[in-house]
């Protein structure tokens, strides 16, 4: 399993086209991709999941990976986030 934690910088926080992508982005891998901000979590491969978790500019988020995948998937999810959010 690894897990890290990104600090959302979009002003609009995670709305839907960035999530749209993320989703897009998470279901490339056979690894389960889950998104946390405080109490809620959510599977990064369904959009109302990460609608659900109201992702606002400046919240910390910890996305945790478990699967086969999971390097390549974090390595390509660090840079999207950066890229994107």
């Amino acid at each position: 399993m690894k897990q890290f934690e990104y600090t959302i910088t979009d002003k609009e926080g995670i709305h839907a086209r960035p999530a749209g992508l993320l989703v897009k982005q998470a279901g490339r891998y056979a690894s389960k991709i889950t998104m946390t901000k405080g109490e809620k979590t959510g599977d990064c491969k369904r959009l109302f999941a990460i609608m659900g978790l109201g992702v606002k500019c400046g919240d910390t988020v910890t996305i945790t990976l478990d699967g086969q995948d999971e390097k390549e998937a974090a390595l390509a999810l660090t840079a999207f986030l950066k890229d994107n959010l």
